[in-house]
């Protein structure tokens, strides 16, 4: 299947973000500072609250503190953290709550809030979120956080290493973009089917289609992921010893919290872009991250990353953009789908939570094929060369399993919401409103608001 474009109609229209005002082209092509700022916005914000967490509570200043055996050690002698571990975001609980909000997302919501997307559920083998998550000093979810780590970063890499990043930076926006683009076709033919504007002759979905659709999004996100961990390896692999050890004194300073938070920018006088000055950002925190981290913080990931085509993320994130002092209630997803089943009946509850067996076999492979791209891609940071088809296949199968996911959501929440009442309608309407739900005007490229667009005719994902 080849790669699909859709088009904006009549108007160019408008973004403004930051100050900066850019005008789409007619072929709905977003400039790189859109998307790179948005990036790092999200970077800083603490809009990833959904995870599952676990406290643990270590007294050896040699047990780690890491999901895994082999991570980061504490120096402290004593400490409570709470930790964001994969066992239980693919648990069943974690997952019936997810899902059963996704269906809130998808029942209150309309193709544009299906469109958002946290840009960092795009290419994320860095192990940047569970760093995040599992900060020490639980400063992961401050908006200083991806800054401090950045100015850190920065001061220790040469002129040399940071126009690696400048270069790179100029280079993967296109295909950033490309990814989120091509999601408009799978968000179009789910709500056509919970709306019933199916083509003529057709029942429903057709699964192996949507599979291989996504299979050939997620290969477009293996490329950023190979792009991005190549140039990681290979700015890392140019360290000096002395930088090296800098790198390793951050790690021992138990958390992001501990470092040096006044330490200037050595972007400032380099005149960059701004485009190119979030990137190098960007790039900066999630090297460190990297660098700091295991295949099994590389793999990690909360329950909410695949499916991601039902509005929830704008059901949940969205109140809190442009709002600092907002914090989105870290019970809201499991309170909010615990609620939407309790508005159900025993037999809807039951095929929504039925989901969960459902995609019980590819959840499980998905995982196994994190754990392998990851692997793969750890190589640039020994020296080695990854193979890019390697990844491209997995990457491919990856993205087969997550149409799979998103199949089974779509095919059931559509049912469901078919079948309710008016009664429950306006129940579960009151549910999302009660969230602070607010319809929006348009869509979204990754988090950035934009003009509902064209979307190619999708009757070929039915049958």
């Amino acid at each position: 299947m080849k790669t699909q474009e859709f088009f904006m109609k009549n108007e160019r229209p408008v973004i403004s973000l930051g100050g900066v005002s850019t005008r789409i082209r007619n072929s709905f092509k977003v400039s790189s500072f859109t998307v790179l700022q948005v990036l790092l916005f999200f970077a800083l914000s603490s809009l990833f609250t959904q995870c599952q967490k676990k406290v643990l509570i270590e007294t050896d200043v040699t047990t780690p503190i890491a999901i895994a055996k082999d991570t980061v050690k504490k120096t402290t002698t004593s400490t409570t953290v709470d930790q964001y571990i994969l066992e239980q975001a693919i648990s069943d609980e974690a997952q019936q709550n997810t899902i059963a909000f996704d269906c809130l997302g998808f029942m209150t919501g309309d193709f544009g809030s299906q469109t958002f997307l946290p840009p960092g559920k795009v290419a994320d083998y860095s192990g940047f979120q569970y760093l995040r998550d599992n900060d020490p000093t639980q400063l992961g979810h401050n908006t200083s956080f991806v800054t401090i780590i950045a100015s850190n970063m920065l001061n220790i890499l040469s002129t040399d290493q940071i126009n690696m990043f400048v270069a790179s930076a100029k280079e993967q926006i296109d295909q950033i973009n490309e990814f989120g683009y091509k999601r408009f076709p799978l968000c179009k033919a789910y709500r056509r089917l919970i709306d019933k504007d199916l083509p003529t002759g057709t029942t429903g979905l057709n699964k192996e289609v949507v599979m291989s659709y996504t299979a050939e999004l997620y290969r477009i996100d293996g490329q950023i992921s190979y792009n991005r961990a190549q140039l990681f390896g290979k700015v890392l692999s140019s360290l000096t010893t002395t930088q090296k050890a800098k790198l390793d004194a951050l790690k021992n300073l138990n958390g992001v919290g501990n470092w040096n938070s006044k330490l200037s920018n050595p972007l400032d006088g380099l005149n960059l872009q701004q485009d190119v000055n979030v990137g190098v950002m960007t790039y900066a925190s999630e090297m460190y991250a990297w660098y700091a981290g295991t295949i099994k913080s590389d793999v990690y990931f909360c329950p909410e990353r695949h499916g991601t085509y039902f509005g929830s993320f704008y059901l949940k994130d969205w109140p809190a953009m442009g709002n600092p002092n907002y914090t989105i209630d870290e019970k809201m997803t499991g309170e909010s789908g615990q609620n939407l089943l309790a508005i159900l009946t025993t037999s809807q509850a039951t095929q929504i939570k039925g989901i969960v067996d459902l995609q019980r076999s590819a959840l499980t492979e998905l995982v196994t094929k994190r754990t392998d791209i990851s692997t793969e891609l750890r190589k640039f940071l020994v020296a080695q060369t990854a193979s890019s088809s390697t990844v491209l296949s997995l990457s491919e199968r990856y993205g087969q399993l997550d149409g799979e996911l998103s199949y089974y959501y779509a095919t059931n929440f559509a049912q469901v919401y078919n079948a309710l009442t008016t009664e429950q309608k306006a129940k579960v309407l009151a549910l999302a409103n009660g969230l602070g739900y607010i319809s929006p005007k348009g869509a979204f490229l990754y988090s950035q608001p934009i003009a509902l667009p064209t979307v190619i005719n999708t009757d070929f994902m039915f049958k």
